[in-house]
C-alpha cells in the first residue's frame, strides 16, 4: 500500500520532484514492493491535480535512476534494480569517504562538498 502523495503548491521544490522524491522514498523504504503497478501517468496527474508532463518527468527520473521500469502499454512498476542502485551508491560512498581520508579532509567539510554537488546536480 502507497503512502499518501502530497504536493506542496507553495514549496519551492518543483513539483515533479516532489513527487519524485516521494515516490523514490516509498520504494527505498519498501513501500512500494518491487513488481508494483504504478498508476498510469495521465490518472496519477488527474488524482494530484498536476499536469500529464510534470508526472511524466517524475516517472522518467525515476526510470533513469532504475527504480522503475516502464513495460510499454503493461505500465510502470517497481523495479527490482533499485536494491542495485543503493548497492552502487553505498559502494560509491565508501569510495568517496577513502580519498577523504587520505586527503585529510574532515567530516564536515566532506559533507559540505556533498551538499554542493547534490544541490548543482553533480557539478560543483
Amino acid at each position: 500500500m502507497t503512502r499518501v502523495i502530497v504536493i506542496d503548491p507553495a514549496s519551492p521544490v518543483p513539483p515533479f520532484e516532489q513527487l519524485r522524491a516521494q515516490l523514490a522514498g516509498q520504494v527505498q523504504d519498501g513501500v512500494l514492493a518491487v513488481g508494483t503497478r504504478l498508476p498510469t501517468i495521465r490518472r496519477l496527474a488527474a488524482d494530484l491535480g498536476l499536469a500529464v508532463n510534470t508526472v511524466g518527468r517524475a516517472y522518467k527520473e525515476l526510470e533513469e535512476a532504475g527504480l522503475i521500469e516502464t513495460r510499454g502499454a503493461a505500465g510502470s512498476f517497481v523495479s527490482g534494480n533499485g536494491e542495485q542502485g543503493r548497492e552502487r551508491a553505498h559502494r560509491a560512498a565508501a569510495e568517496y569517504a577513502a580519498v577523504i581520508a587520505a586527503l585529510g579532509i574532515g567530516t564536515t567539510e566532506a559533507v559540505h562538498i556533498v551538499r554542493a554537488a547534490l544541490t548543482c546536480g553533480g557539478t560543483i
